[in-house]
């Protein structure tokens, strides 16, 4: 297990990532630029973090999401169907998952 040091730059909030899900297939989108100031800040090659052979993400946006709310932060909806899908999947085995907006 990998274990990254992030440094989250001023002025980058968690609402900047507009996460949003594929109507169509449920894939998650989000915007770059809050990815790219991190792992510039963070001196982190942003190619193998978002791209790499094990791509990280991912992880990445989970660490923050939970320090974001554990700085006071308002839950994000996507963020917060992605961790029911994962509960239900870690509960029932894996491969379990709700069409797009019914977590």
């Amino acid at each position: 297990m990998r274990t990254l040091r992030v440094t989250i730059p001023d002025g980058v909030k968690f609402a900047d990532l507009r996460l949003s899900r594929n109507v169509g297939d449920g894939s998650v989108r989000f915007a770059m630029a809050p990815i790219e100031a991190i792992c510039k800040a963070s001196a982190l090659d942003f190619a193998e973090i978002v791209h790499g052979p094990q791509p990280l993400v991912g992880q990445l946006i989970l660490a923050w999401y939970e320090d974001h709310l554990k700085d006071g932060g308002a839950p994000d909806p996507v963020q917060e169907d992605l961790r029911e899908e994962a509960r239900l999947e870690a509960e029932r085995g894996g491969g379990f998952a709700y069409p797009p907006g019914h977590a």
